[in-house]
């Protein structure tokens, strides 16, 4: 399995200078092996989604996830986010009590936040496989360059991106954003596990202040309608 050529070209062209070519190789063969002998989400066809949704010259915002859902139907390419019709997970579920106390978005009754991503928001996980039921079981297999070389080829573009890193994993990720052009904002995971540190934070009003202080549009975060 290529995996850059998985990519759609635009982020093909900026990864590639921070991919170790060996290194994707062997990621490739990896993934390819465990989607042939295993269940693994996201489903193959949604693998890059946050990609194929959110082109690098509009990516305004980065929102940073661990690795996807390992439940059946949750992940589908996009961190955080579930599709229509999927019980809103609990971190999710804080994320929205979060959006309403920040900017007055009402609590959405769907977890896809797809419109975030068509307008610039990419939605990223370090790592962005995961065997059914086994959370975690696809780390440190070389997915964490693979998308450290996406931060690092944001990082490398002169319009202001936003990184929004919650909890201490995304947070080591604050290193890699060494442009003065950018802003990285750091909180708490919004996992319910986590009582301190996400909720209070209000990261959508401060993403959209440092965006409009680089003159960059801001996001409209509610995920049922389009800016």
């Amino acid at each position: 399995m290529n995996l850059p050529e998985l990519l759609p070209a635009q982020w093909r062209a900026e990864l590639e200078p921070f991919l170790d070519a060996g290194a994707t190789a062997a990621l490739g063969e990896f993934v390819a092996s465990e989607y042939a002998s295993h269940t693994v989400f996201p489903p193959i066809e949604d693998l890059f989604a946050a990609y194929r949704l959110c082109a690098p010259e509009q990516t305004r915002v980065l929102i940073l996830g661990q690795d996807p859902y390992h439940g059946p139907g949750q992940a589908h390419g996009l961190s955080f986010s579930v599709r229509e019709g999927v019980r809103i997970p609990p971190s999710l579920r804080n994320v929205f009590k979060e959006l309403a106390e920040d900017v007055d978005v009402a609590p959405p009754t769907s977890g896809d936040l797809t419109n975030w991503a068509e307008q610039g928001v990419l939605l990223l996980n370090a790592v962005l496989t995961v065997r059914a039921g086994a959370a975690a079981s696809h780390g440190g297999k070389g997915w964490e360059a693979f998308t450290d070389a996406t931060i690092r080829a944001l990082n490398a573009r002169d319009e202001r991106v936003v990184f929004l890193l919650w909890g201490g994993y995304a947070r080591k990720k604050a290193a890699l954003v060494t442009n003065p052009a950018h802003v990285v904002l750091e909180a708490g995971h919004p996992s319910p596990l986590n009582p301190k540190g996400f909720r209070g934070s209000r990261p959508f009003s401060a993403a959209n202040k440092a965006l409009a202080d680089g003159g960059r549009p801001v996001v409209d975060w509610d995920p049922r309608q389009g800016s």
